[in-house]
């Protein structure tokens, strides 16, 4: 039936972006190195290295910097956690894909079933309908989120976590800075994804009884 290809064909856009919304979040690393040169040149060019990844519990991520006027450290924490948002994204992803790939199976095994008393297009269209609510709500947060993120690993900020970085005659540079392509590219997808599902609405209504009892009879 054309009504059911379709639906498949929809459905392998779903899954596939799926994954590539949960991978891109849920895969990510990355670091940031700053440098440290105290105005004692005798403890300049301190390298100091933050790494931080999925699920962003910043919070927890410590490094050690230096003290300029002694040659012991200290040990400092980034700010913030946002794994709450980070895991609802990953987990409407994965169930997204999981559904969307149940979906297909049940579309190509077991169409006759589906259509028996109307309960299969239903059913698929309240969830449908639920996942992308669902991937609204996800998708805008972890927007924001990753924003936030952005700006807890700013070199600006971690600047002022560093003791020896606030004193006027110390300098500090970031040797390097996290890429954040990834990342982008999963708020990408999961708007992506809220458009295919909000799509998907309207070839799973099709074959619901409410849309074929409310088409005009032909002669």
């Amino acid at each position: 039936r054309e009504g059911f290809l379709w639906d498949i064909f929809f459905n392998t856009f779903l899954f596939i972006f799926a994954i590539c919304a949960f991978a891109t979040c849920g895969g990510y690393s990355g670091y940031l190195q700053v440098k440290v040169d105290c105005a004692d040149k005798r403890q300049s060019n301190r390298s100091i290295n933050i790494d931080f990844g999925y699920p962003f519990r910043l919070h927890q991520v410590h490094f050690k910097a230096p003290l300029c006027e002694a040659k012991r450290g200290e040990i400092l924490f980034l700010d913030g956690d946002y794994s709450s948002t980070a895991q609802l994204f990953v987990t409407v992803g994965v169930l997204a894909f999981l559904y969307s790939l149940l979906a297909t199976v049940v579309y190509v095994f077991y169409q006759n079933k589906y259509l028996k008393n109307n309960r299969g297009p239903l059913v698929d269209f309240v969830v449908t309908a639920v996942f992308s609510f669902m991937w609204l709500i996800s998708s805008c947060c972890w927007a924001k989120t990753v924003s936030d993120i952005k700006t807890a690993t700013n070199p600006t900020l971690v600047f002022h976590l560093i003791s020896a970085c606030r004193a006027q005659e110390n300098q500090c540079a970031a040797t390097h800075e996290p890429h954040w392509s990834r990342l982008n590219c999963s708020v990408v997808f999961g708007f992506v994804n809220l458009m295919l599902w909000v799509g998907n609405i309207w070839f799973v209504y099709k074959e619901t009884g409410w849309y074929k009892t409310g088409r005009p009879t032909r002669f």
